[in-house]
């Protein structure tokens, strides 16, 4: 009866504001019956499984009639094909894809899979097939180089990997290199010689699978984060991540209905696609919309605004930077409710663009690889331009100083939530198999994001900017050492240093100071600024490439060759004294 009783709760926590319009919580002597752990307002049960607690409770709901008839996963791409499942036929395929996960991969409950997919509907069936099975994902973009995918495979330890035909002789190339690797899947139309063919095998498989328990503690997915030194670290997260986002706080944030179309534009392997793609909006029952682009196009992106009955989409700023450089008045967007974006502030003139030409305001979300959604104006909030709204409860969020001090309203300080006497659930659990790092992110009562920001009175933040040297271009976190490891791997390159800089379309770009050997002060300064680029792009993920390029071909007493490039492009020559073009840059101290 406890069982039936929690499963009930956590049903209505989704039904109450999807189907029978009230945004708020359920009864609260409902909540304190079947929860166990008390956290802030909120009770916590001791297990929660989203494929059996939120998917398999809207399957239920269609038969009965009892949610708006939209699918539940609505795919489109370039060539016009197009491929819609309800609730009920996510359930059966994600059930067969757990057969097939557990059967033909011979993979078990705790066991690490690495999924590398681009936008293709079976990234949704394999990720909540993961968390049918236990299974632990590791998503990641499908810009990863072989280099990156060795690292991955080697740090997590992943039994399996899953990707597509593009990427899987790139797999090939370093498997022999990762003993734990037992298990490669290939999602094509065409087969691969020691690969297992994921459309065949679905097609085998059957529908009856008993998804597992798991509590809320139990490991459900490892994001790559890229920090100011090293290799990117693996950030865990349990599966309160999405049972964090059932809770009525959570559910303010986008409001969506089971009647909404969401469009969330991330790439996969990012923490924004998981939460946006899936857990905001299937939490609510809602319809996830996905585009898969063979590129980014700014053109498709407003064509399909205008073609589909989208009525929500989330997306880096960037994004937003980027369609406003055409003109939107000239497209028509009859369904679109809300607008919300992230990764980057946006300036003043951009909202009041958009605002314009959509007659929508843009809603700023915040969050990190180690937090989800942290902070945001939630939708009916009141709008203060620039800030990124208030703390989500029940994450505590304050300004911190550098002893971990609560600092008063409009002091700059480090952005922080509190974490004791209890770590709040959606938390990340910690940097796996790195202590040091995780110790390194906490300060007293503390969890600290490494942003620097203020709050004002009403309790809006407003972010400054990072407290290290993570680069955020276009939403991306880039560490400036994997940039400088890349190029130190050219033989033109003796010593480099990577800073963010300032764009008005990325937010950041990647800018790289490079000492040139001898043999190579000679060449041609254009031509070698674009092979640097084409070799980063090789050695590590191409959306960490050095967009602009500094040259030194000596000391500065010996009148150095600067060349300033932006996208290959020579712009002019600049002195010593330009902006942030200082050898001294060569020697910052590293953490």
């Amino acid at each position: 009866m406890q069982l039936l009783m929690r499963s009930q709760v956590l049903r209505g926590l989704c039904v109450s504001w999807t189907v029978y319009g009230s945004l708020g919580p359920r009864p609260r002597h409902l909540l304190a019956r079947t929860f166990s752990r008390k956290w802030g307002d909120y009770e916590i049960p001791k297990e929660f499984n989203f494929a059996s607690d939120v998917m398999d409770h809207w399957a239920r709901m269609e038969k009965e009639g009892k949610r708006d008839p939209l699918p539940a996963l609505w795919w489109v791409n370039d060539k016009g094909d197009e491929i819609k499942w309800n609730f009920q036929e996510l359930g059966d395929l994600t059930r067969q894809t757990a057969n097939v996960l557990t059967e033909n991969c011979g993979l078990q409950r705790g066991d690490r899979l690495i999924i590398i997919l681009p936008r293709i509907p079976e990234l949704w069936l394999l990720s909540v097939g993961c968390m049918r099975t236990g299974l632990v994902l590791l998503p990641g973009t499908i810009q990863l180089t072989a280099k990156d995918i060795l690292y991955r495979l080697q740090s997590s330890k992943a039994k399996g990997i899953v990707t597509y035909e593009t990427l899987a002789p790139v797999v090939d190339s370093v498997a022999s290199d990762c003993p734990q690797l037992k298990t490669k899947v290939l999602v094509s139309e065409n087969s691969r010689d020691g690969w297992l063919h994921f459309k065949t095998l679905l097609k085998a498989a059957s529908i009856d699978h008993t998804c597992v328990k798991t509590k809320v503690q139990d490991p459900l997915i490892i994001f790559f984060t890229s920090g100011t030194t090293g290799l990117p670290k693996m950030t865990l997260h349990s599966s309160g991540l999405a049972l964090r986002s059932c809770l009525p706080s959570s559910r303010q944030i986008l409001k969506l209905m089971s009647s909404d179309i969401s469009w969330c534009l991330s790439d996969p392997g990012w923490i924004l696609s998981f939460v946006g793609t899936m857990i905001e909006p299937w939490n609510a029952g809602a319809c996830s919309f996905i585009r898969d682009m063979s590129q980014f196009n700014p053109e498709t992106i407003l064509k399909t605004l205008s073609k589909f009955p989208i009525t929500c989409t989330i997306a880096a700023s960037s994004v937003y930077r980027m369609l406003l450089q055409f003109n939107i008045s000239s497209y028509k967007f009859p369904t679109l409710k809300h607008s919300a974006a992230g990764g980057e502030m946006l300036l003043p003139e951009e909202f009041e663009k958009w605002k314009k030409a959509t007659g929508l305001n843009i809603h700023e979300i915040y969050g990190q690889s180690e937090t989800g959604l942290t902070c945001a104006v939630s939708r009916g909030m009141k709008i203060k331009k620039g800030s990124m709204g208030k703390a989500i409860p029940p994450f505590e969020m304050q300004i911190i100083d550098d002893k971990g001090n609560i600092l008063p309203p409009g002091t700059e300080g480090n952005i922080a939530i509190r974490i004791k006497p209890t770590r709040p659930i959606g938390l990340f659990s910690g940097y796996l198999n790195n202590p040091e790092k995780t110790s390194l992110t906490e300060l007293g009562d503390f969890y600290v994001t490494g942003d620097r920001g203020t709050i004002d009175e009403e309790g809006y933040f407003w972010f400054l900017g990072r407290y290290d040297d993570v680069i955020n271009a276009s939403g991306y976190r880039i560490g400036p050492s994997e940039v400088e490891n890349a190029l130190a791997e050219h033989p033109a390159v003796a010593e480099s240093a990577v800073i963010g800089f300032p764009d008005p379309i990325r937010g950041e770009v990647v800018k790289a100071f490079v000492v040139l050997t001898p043999e190579f002060r000679s060449h041609d300064p254009d031509k070698l600024v674009r092979e640097l680029q084409q070799h980063v792009k090789k050695v590590t993920a191409p959306y960490k490439y050095p967009r602009m390029n500094h040259f030194f071909s000596g000391t500065k007493g010996k009148g150095p060759l600067c060349l300033e490039a932006v996208d290959g492009i020579k712009t002019g020559l600049p002195s010593w004294k330009s902006k942030k073009n200082d050898e001294s840059i060569l020697r910052r101290p590293r953490f």
